[in-house]
């Protein structure tokens, strides 16, 4: 009897998932969904084939942790843009209210290290990938991880809302930190510019050393400028910038003019020297006309006028010693110094020309007085009727304010004429400051009136 051969061990179950796998080909079905039914037969498998309650908990804790993760990215990049903003507002505005925007985000920052340790700490509590987690260890840490993350969102939107509030704040920062750049390149041109400008003052063969020494003395501002306003602040920076840009103007403009003002003192000194010796020659000419008032009018009228001579000629020898020592200073190219020895030069040579003239206008006025006194009456009473037809205007009576003063002056022109009337020889000169002293008193009467009407009409 032929042996038959052996036929290996197959389980019923085997048997059975090997012919359902074929009846299920014939129809069709696909060969991986016929794969996965052997495990719906069996009678145990592993947590891989069929999850379980632990799997379903793992997942859910790993989406919380990564929830989390991105809501404490989320957080930390709004974080870091904000403090840009609120560094920028507190490089630039010291106000009360930017004081207090850096206060609200320090305490902000606090929090934020609170709710970022409270995720960190859920983090490292649980370790999510062990192969024996327990369902209940899975939803504690789903429950934490979500939890933090609920937290580090709620700061977050504390933060958004608080970045809002910055917007004025920021705005006004912005603005300043707009103008710093152009403040510090117009202050670099400035610069620029007034080094041309002294250097073209060089080339003409002017020293200009006190422009070279103010130009130099804003190299330390420059570098200052050049380091920047994170370094020195926004408000300083600025008017540091202006302040150089200004005062670099002004080198630039003085040397531009320097050629202009070397000119002048030139001119000014040949003007002055050639004064100086005219005047020499007219103070030459003071005696004469003393002596004529020394012959003809009583010591009154000139006796004040005995120092002109000597005056004059001490005048003139300054002015010359001044204007020697002018020409000296624009030789040595001291523009200051020259400008402002010509000035006392100036000012030596009117008051020796009002004294000089002040001899010959005594001899014509007293002249003048002497034929005929009438003339210098009239033009007194004249300006007295004058003023009391003003202060008569739109009145039955004056004010006394205005009539006392005017009679007064009426009395003081009646003793004034009387007084030439006595003796032999009138003092004339009395005469004539009594008048003039008259008309000015009259002159302050009318400008009262005039005051006191304006103030009615207003």
């Amino acid at each position: 009897m032929t042996a038959t051969p052996a036929q290996p061990y197959s389980s019923p179950s085997v048997s059975y998932a090997r012919t359902l796998r074929d009846t299920l080909t014939l129809v069709g079905l696909p060969l991986v969904a016929v794969l996965a039914l052997p495990a719906a037969f069996a009678g145990g498998g592993t947590r891989r084939w069929f999850g379980g309650r632990a799997e379903s908990q793992r997942a859910e804790a790993q989406a919380a942790k990564d929830a989390a993760a991105a809501a404490f990215y989320e957080l930390d990049t709004a974080q870091r843009d904000l403090r840009i903003s609120v560094e920028t507002i507190a490089a630039v505005d010291d106000s009360p209210a930017a004081r207090r925007a850096v206060a609200d985000f320090e305490a902000l920052g606090r929090r934020i290290d609170e709710v970022s340790q409270q995720y960190i700490a859920a983090v490292d509590a649980h370790e999510l990938d062990r192969d024996d987690l327990e369902a209940s260890a899975a939803a504690r840490a789903r429950t934490e991880l979500s939890g933090a993350k609920d937290e580090l969102e709620r700061v977050k939107r504390e933060l958004e809302r608080f970045g809002e509030g910055l917007g004025p704040l920021l705005g006004k920062a912005e603005t300043q930190l707009a103008r710093v750049a152009p403040a510090v390149e117009r202050a670099r041109q400035a610069l620029l510019a007034a080094t041309g400008a002294l250097d073209a003052v060089r080339q003409s063969g002017l020293k200009a050393d006190d422009l070279a020494a103010r130009l130099a003395s804003l190299s330390p501002e420059l570098t200052r400028l050049n380091q920047g306003a994170g370094q020195h602040g926004v408000a300083p920076t600025l008017e540091r910038a202006e302040r150089v840009a200004r005062e670099a103007e002004a080198v630039r403009a003085e040397a531009g003019r320097l050629p202009e003002r070397a000119a002048e003192i030139d001119h000014r000194l040949v003007s002055l020297r050639t004064r100086a010796q005219a005047l020499t020659t007219r103070a030459g000419q003071v005696e004469p006309v003393l002596s004529e008032l020394r012959r003809r009018f009583t010591v009154a009228c000139w006796q004040d006028l005995q120092p002109v001579p000597e005056q004059a000629a001490e005048n003139v020898r300054q002015a010359e010693l001044k204007l020697r020592q002018a020409q000296g200073a624009r030789d040595g190219q001291r523009w200051a110094d020259a400008t402002a020895l010509l000035s006392t030069v100036r000012a030596l040579l009117n008051a020796t020309d009002e004294a000089v003239s002040a001899a010959g206008d005594r001899l014509r006025r007293l002249n003048t007085v002497q034929k005929d006194p009438r003339q210098e009456v009239e033009r007194t009473r004249f300006a007295i009727r004058d003023a009391q037809r003003l202060a008569m205007t739109g009145r039955t009576t004056p004010d006394p304010r205005h009539a006392r003063p005017l009679d007064d002056a009426v009395a003081r022109l009646d003793r004034a004429v009387a007084g030439l009337e006595g003796g032999r020889h009138p003092d004339y000169w009395h005469f004539l400051t009594e008048t003039e002293a008259v008309r000015q008193s009259v002159a302050r009467v009318v400008a009262q009136i005039r005051e006191d009407r304006g103030h009615g009409a207003g």
